[in-house]
C-alpha cells in the first residue's frame, strides 16, 4: 500500500463524509458481532479507527492494525481520549510481512480495494482466523465509473466468493446493504457485507 498517501490524509481523515458512511459500516458491522463477548477482533486498515472503535463493546478485545503511523496515532488519541481499555494499535502491513497474530475475527472495511493481490491477503487472513473464526469484509461493489491505477474499481460477489473459497473460507454470505451518491471516487456507488466462516 502507498503508505505516503494515508501519511498525509492521517490529520485531515475523519471528515463529516467519512464519518457519515462510517456510521452506515458501523451499523451493519454491529449485526454481525451479535453473541461475540467473548471474542478478539482485528480491525485490518483500521485507519483512524472510525469503524472499529465504535464496536468495541461488542468484543473482549480489539486491534487495530494499519501501515500508517500517523492513522494509528489518531486512532491512540481517541483510544486515550475515550478511555476505551480493551483496544490496543500495532503498525504493520501484512502485504509485507504478517505478524503472528491470532484473532475470532478480521474486520476490513473499504481496506480491500486498496491491496493489489487480493487472494494474497485472503489468504494472509484466513491463516491469522482461528478456526470458526469469522472475515467480515465492507467494500464497494464494481463499478465500472470508477477507474483508477491503485485502487480496484469494486468487487463482484461470486468472483470474491470464489476467492473466499479458494483460500478455504467454508461458507460466504455477502449482501449489498448501502448505496449512496458520490461516496466512490465522487461516483455514487453501493457497498457490500461480507460474512466469512473459516
Amino acid at each position: 500500500m502507498e503508505n505516503n498517501v494515508f501519511e498525509q490524509l492521517a490529520k485531515r481523515y475523519d471528515t463529516e463524509e467519512r464519518k457519515q458512511l462510517a456510521k452506515v459500516i458501523t451499523e451493519e458491522v454491529r449485526l454481525e458481532l451479535q453473541d461475540s463477548l467473548s471474542k478478539s477482533l482485528i480491525d485490518y486498515g483500521s485507519g483512524t479507527g472510525l469503524v472499529s472503535l465504535e464496536i468495541t463493546d461488542l468484543v473482549d478485545t480489539v486491534l487495530l492494525v494499519d501501515s500508517s503511523k500517523q492513522m494509528l496515532e489518531v486512532a491512540e488519541a481517541k483510544i486515550s481520549h475515550n478511555r476505551v481499555t480493551n483496544t490496543n494499535v500495532l503498525y504493520s502491513d501484512f502485504t509485507q510481512e504478517t505478524p503472528r497474530l491470532e484473532a475470532d475475527v478480521i474486520l476490513m472495511s473499504l481496506v480491500l480495494l486498496h491491496i493489489p493481490d487480493t487472494k494474497k491477503i485472503l489468504q494472509e487472513l484466513y491463516d491469522i482466523l482461528n478456526v470458526g473464526g469469522k472475515l467480515i469484509i465492507v467494500d464497494f461493489d464494481k463499478n465500472d465509473k470508477v477507474n483508477h491505477p491503485k485502487v480496484h474499481n469494486g468487487f463482484v460477489h461470486e468472483g470474491l466468493k470464489r476467492q473466499l473459497s479458494e483460500v478455504g473460507f467454508v461458507s460466504t454470505e455477502i449482501k449489498t446493504f448501502y448505496h449512496g451518491s458520490r461516496i466512490f471516487m465522487n461516483q455514487d456507488a453501493s457497498m457490500f457485507i461480507s460474512n466469512s466462516i473459516k
